[in-house]
């Protein structure tokens, strides 16, 4: 991502998660298996109740790679987006489509959404309302609050360091180097702001690095994980094995190097300090649940063929 001065000048937060994103990504979690801890539980439950009427949108959105940018229309309301959606013209459908179908072959029903046929649109609509309520809903609450909770950060961050701070912290999986942002993607693509800034969306259900839309003739926006939504979205059962057996915080931690990460990395999704992280993480290592690796000036940290199966037992 390519900022002048006047891009950087409008870089704005979203105030709310944006529904549609959070309904796109959350589709690549359930269909791939990935997301930490609290995404797991709710890919479980979710699978036991996700809709028939859901189908449409299971074809349009693949495990991974590319979805069509007509799907996430800028937005902190549902039914404004989907009004958006149905209103998308016939060029835009056909253009994202195509992209589409160089991956996925498409169905009667997309081909008939191609034309912006109503009652293709119509079950469109239809189909995101309601894997939308199956899925997103119940979870609403805890995602408002882990967004809020990123927003505070952030605005602190912003206060302490500028823009270029927050473009710094945004995630692992992103390098700030004066005026180019580079994000880990699964292609090259170059993307150059022109002075419209940029929104940030911090996302639940976004997974390791960012996104963005691939046609460059709206706001540029990225969507990024929120990374330390792991003790706060799912605090602990006072009253589990783990936490009895390990104490609160160092039960969080275990469950956060489930997923590998620097001692920083662990620190940030268990919401502790560094030092904290680090003497959990010797404790656990001298308990023979952690391997920690050197590399370079950082330590890495995994579980054990123990640690693992600890943690799988009391999930």
């Amino acid at each position: 991502m390519h900022f002048s001065g006047e891009d950087l000048g409008r870089v704005r937060v979203a105030t709310r998660p944006d529904p549609l994103w959070e309904t796109t990504l959350s589709l690549h979690r359930l269909q791939r298996g990935d997301g930490g801890l609290p995404v797991r539980k709710w890919r479980g439950a979710v699978r036991s109740r996700l809709p028939k009427a859901a189908g449409p949108l299971l074809t349009l959105v693949p495990p991974s790679g590319y979805f069509p940018d007509f799907l996430t229309p800028s937005g902190e309301d549902l039914e404004e987006q989907l009004e958006l959606v149905s209103g998308t013209k016939r060029r835009a459908l056909r253009r994202d489509l195509a992209i589409l179908a160089r991956s996925r072959r498409p169905t009667p029903w997309a081909r008939d959404l191609g034309d912006a046929n109503p009652a293709a649109l119509g079950a469109l609509t239809r189909a995101v309302r309601s894997y939308h309520q199956a899925a997103i809903e119940p979870v609403w609450n805890d995602i408002l609050a882990c967004f809020d909770r990123q927003r505070v950060r952030q605005a602190r961050i912003l206060l302490a360091d500028g823009v270029e701070g927050l473009l710094r912290g945004l995630s692992s999986a992103m390098r700030w180097e004066a005026p180019v942002l580079e994000v880990d993607y699964p292609v090259h693509h170059d993307l150059h702001l022109d002075g419209r800034g940029l929104l940030l969306i911090p996302s639940f259900f976004c997974w390791r690095t960012g996104v963005t839309l691939v046609e460059n003739d709206r706001v540029p926006v990225l969507v990024y994980p929120i990374e330390e939504q792991l003790p706060e979205v799912v605090p602990h059962d006072h009253g589990s094995a783990l936490s009895t057996l390990l104490g609160h915080t160092r039960a969080a931690v275990l469950e956060t190097i489930e997923d590998g990460g620097r001692t920083c990395d662990v620190a940030r999704r268990a919401g502790i300090s560094m030092s904290s992280a680090s003497q959990h993480a010797t404790v656990l290592r001298e308990a023979g649940l952690v391997l920690s690796v050197r590399e370079g000036n950082t330590v890495r940290h995994h579980l054990t063929p123990l640690g693992s199966a600890l943690l799988r037992k009391n999930l």
